[in-house]
């Protein structure tokens, strides 16, 4: 039996969560919907693994493990997302995530990950799909992956329907500098029109 702290802002994914967990003689010993108190929550009932998802309140999921990584926790974490997988996984593995699980995966596969963290190894399987669209995305996660960190971050304020002038008062930078953006991210998606990058998007889940 292992201890467990359950981080996602949805209460029914966490409801589902623990039954999965509890069904399998797991302990749940907390929950929150906020990144803010992960660190407090992981001081206090000292889980034996964190199952935290990327879209919560206040702090993402990522920089949560990023800072305990930093602070020299090493509790394993598994991350639950609904975010592109391919692109997702390998940022969760950066920034120190023991495993990635894709929520439009079955749950089942928690318990396959969860053992896998408990004995020292990683799971950050690919989807499970045809050969086809495995092949399709694996190009569209290659290209994603070729993207910087700002580019990233400007395509998914255009998957939000964000025009130029809004993203750069957002990212308080000029006009002209999110163009720029813009026009190395379409090159290097191999995208020549807004339609194309919204089929982008959406067949990739981005957000």
């Amino acid at each position: 039996m292992s201890r467990f702290l359950i981080v996602d802002d949805h209460p029914l994914a966490r409801t589902a969560i623990r039954f999965l967990l509890e069904k399998n003689g797991h302990e749940v010993v907390g929950e929150t919907a906020d990144g803010n108190e992960v660190l407090p929550l992981m001081a206090q009932l000292k889980p034996d693994v964190l199952i935290i998802d990327i879209d919560i309140n206040n702090i993402d999921g990522l920089e949560v493990i990023n800072t305990l990584r930093d602070q020299r926790n090493f509790t394993p974490a598994i991350v639950m997302s609904g975010k592109n997988a391919d692109y997702y996984a390998q940022r969760s593995a950066r920034v120190g995530a023991n495993g990635f699980i894709s929520k439009k995966n079955n749950l089942s596969d928690l318990n396959i990950a969860i053992e896998a963290v408990k004995n020292g190894y990683g799971y950050f399987p690919l989807r499970n799909n045809s050969t086809e669209l495995l092949q399709d995305s694996a190009g569209d996660a290659d290209r994603i992956k070729s993207l910087s960190a700002r580019e990233f971050q400007v395509l998914q304020y255009l998957a939000q329907g964000m025009e130029v002038i809004t993203i750069a008062t957002r990212m308080k930078i000029s006009n002209k500098t999110i163009s720029t953006y813009k026009s190395r991210l379409m090159d290097k998606l191999g995208l020549k029109t807004r339609t194309e990058l919204l089929d982008f998007v959406r067949r990739n889940q981005i957000s």
